[in-house]
């Protein structure tokens, strides 16, 4: 990985206008890069429609595109523009009308899509199974770009140790979140920091702000995590952006602002061995609230 700047462009939309909202994150990629020399540029979870549409599947299809298509064509032309990588979140057609991803799409700096990530921890409501609109991703890849290499997860994916876990196996340096995060600050703050630490990666996590077409709310706080858990910026409750500079040796101290040596590894350490029964179904010993009855 190089040093490099890494920017959250933390915006609210406008419920279920792609247009308007495609446009609005060229005009805020423009501000990132020109006001604090971002490199790469993370927007929020499903910013070109808003998390809950209240729209069927069906219509949603229909609303969206596929990547490339029209949902990406602006910003991939102004990041070639720019000469930036950009990390741009959206509800994409997959395959036939009423199937579709909750997405979030790598472009380089020549405007060319490098990878995609399709969510693959949808919130129980979300799922086309529980009764919802998404259909559950499948892969969780990571991508060599010149600025290091890139893992991708979405939201409530962040919940899960297992995936990041995976793409640090798989060479992560960075692990980006977008999200429309709707819990508590806290765990927003916990997860975020949990996953960068667990895994010794940078975690550029972009959360959108302002309400979507249900009435959800997202509450921004926007942060940049590094791999010691440090917190090198955070958002307010607001439209911004915020950045950071992301060294390309972050684990010679055991914390930040100390001479301390960091003396272990979370990966290179751990005890391969124990391990081998974690995959397998379970379910916590409490009672959960309200399950999404399911599909057959």
């Amino acid at each position: 990985m190089k040093e490099f700047v890494a920017a959250c462009v933390q915006i609210a939309i406008t419920p279920n206008d792609v247009k308007a909202n495609v446009d609005k994150g060229v005009a805020w990629l423009k501000k990132a890069v020109s006001e604090y020399g971002a490199e790469l540029v993370v927007f929020p979870e499903t910013v070109t429609t808003g998390y809950e549409t209240g729209l069927s599947a069906e219509e949603l299809w229909d609303l969206v595109d596929e990547a490339p298509g029209r949902i990406t064509h602006d910003i991939q032309a102004a990041a070639k523009a720019l000469g930036v990588h950009v990390v741009w979140p959206s509800y994409r057609r997959a395959g036939e009308r009423g199937f579709v991803y909750n997405s979030a799409i790598l472009i380089g700096p020549n405007g060319e899509i490098i990878g995609i990530y399709d969510k693959t921890h949808p919130a129980p409501w979300e799922r086309r199974a529980g009764g919802g609109w998404v259909e559950v991703g499948s892969r969780a890849d990571v991508f060599e770009t010149a600025l290091g290499n890139i893992g991708m997860i979405i939201c409530y994916d962040g919940d899960f140790p297992e995936l990041s876990r995976l793409l640090a196996v798989k060479g992560a340096d960075i692990i980006v979140r977008v999200s429309a995060f709707q819990r508590s600050y806290d765990i927003w703050y916990i997860t975020n920091s949990a996953r960068a630490y667990d895994n010794h990666v940078y975690l550029v996590a972009s959360n959108i702000v302002g309400p979507d077409a249900c009435g959800n709310y997202g509450f921004g706080h926007s942060m940049i995590v590094t791999p010691i858990a440090w917190r090198l910026a955070q958002a307010r409750g607001t439209e911004e952006i915020i950045a950071a500079k992301l060294d390309p040796d972050p684990l010679r101290y055991v914390t930040w602002g100390s001479k301390s040596p960091q003396k272990f590894d979370h990966l290179e350490d751990r005890n391969l061995a124990l391990y081998e029964e974690i995959l397998k179904e379970a379910r916590s010993r409490f009672e959960i609230g309200k399950r999404p009855s399911k599909k057959e």
